[in-house]
């Protein structure tokens, strides 16, 4: 999603760090002892968006791990084949692996599927929710209407925000422990060119997600928001039909990363407590150079990291804007085709 080129030159200060950050992390390690780590074994785990991709994938590790899994999303033939492939992986029989088919874009539907799903579990809410669901349609925002830039939102952020909204109600309502995880973006801590009915959503979310950290705090409910790049899944190939050639452009120096390794991020993220989650360095630069009054992850290797981001991220970002002027001419020509300039109605 974003090139490493710029970034790549200031890396070498990795090397200098070394030794302070391995002597930073022991310290840490003494003055802190670990927590205990949540275990997912014979809990109800709850993935929206569990048909394919990094839910799938979050499906699937969290089965592994013992948990009893529900998945929703839209297309039942392709829960049917989610289905079949977390029972190859589940660890007893008793296990509860079950599949939903709703629309999660509005909040009734979100309750329902909620609802459905703890019936199996005496209509206990599940003891983790995690929000997978949402889908990107690229395109330059002049070309965006009212109804574009409101899907834009549903697919983003409502379609996970109402699932939220019904699992607090009811953890709250029934007085029991919980934990909300959301599935952000690297765009929601930035954004470049094409991502106009996308970055907005998942901005969104991190502030959701921050004010929930803080207020769920009442209910003993704990909050995490992931921050992945680009997944190779087929959410990317349909969303890439639709992107700029700038944007593709942009993107083409930066590796989609597989479902099963940000998955396995974003557990063992969740089970060290980490508010935000990232999957790589360059999610933990961006993280740690707008992370305001976001709970450190390390405060030390955050310190390091924030400082690359310091040097690097003027240098990416003047690359961008550099590259998106070169294309000036291009887009120009782009909109008169498609009869921009001669429409008579905006």
């Amino acid at each position: 999603m974003v090139s490493h080129a710029h970034l790549a030159m200031v890396l070498f200060f990795l090397t200098t760090t070394t030794l302070t950050l391995v002597l930073s992390t022991l310290l840490l390690h003494f003055m802190w002892p670990a927590k205990r780590k949540w275990d997912p074994r014979g809990q109800h785990c709850y993935v929206t968006g569990g048909s394919s991709g990094l839910g799938l994938a979050v499906a699937i590790a969290l089965t592994r791990r013992g948990a009893h899994v529900s998945i929703i999303a839209r297309n039942e033939e392709r829960l049917m084949n989610a289905l079949g492939e977390m029972e190859k992986v589940r660890t007893n029989a008793n296990q509860k692996l079950q599949t939903f088919s709703f629309s999660l874009t509005n909040a009734e539907s979100s309750s329902m599927a909620l609802e459905a799903a703890s019936q199996a579990h005496d209509g206990v809410p599940p003891h983790a929710v995690f929000l997978c669901a949402g889908a990107s349609t690229p395109g330059f925002f002049v070309e965006e209407d009212a109804k574009s830039l409101q899907r834009g939102m549903e697919n983003t952020y409502w379609v996970q925000a109402y699932s939220a909204l019904a699992y607090t109600k009811q953890i709250v309502h029934r007085k029991t422990p919980g934990k909300l995880i959301f599935v952000s973006s690297l765009l929601g801590y930035m954004s470049i060119i094409g991502y106009s009915s996308y970055a907005p959503g998942k901005h969104a979310l991190r502030g959701l997600a921050e004010t929930l950290r803080s207020e769920l705090l009442l209910y003993d409910c704990s909050v995490h928001i992931m921050f992945p790049g680009n997944i190779n899944s087929p959410g990317l190939i349909e969303e890439n039909r639709f992107k700029p050639k700038i944007t593709l452009e942009l993107e083409s120096t930066s590796k989609p990363e597989s479902p099963q390794v940000l998955a396995e991020s974003l557990i063992n993220g969740v089970q060290r407590g980490e508010f935000h989650i990232t999957a790589d360095i360059l999610g933990d630069i961006f993280r740690s150079s707008t992370i305001g009054a976001t709970p450190h992850n390390n405060v030390i290797l955050d310190g390091v990291y924030a400082t690359i981001g310091w040097i690097g991220l003027p240098l990416w970002r003047r690359d961008v804007d550099s590259t998106v002027l070169k294309h000036r001419s291009e887009h120009s020509d782009y909109l008169a085709a498609r009869g921009f300039y001669s429409s008579s109605s905006l």
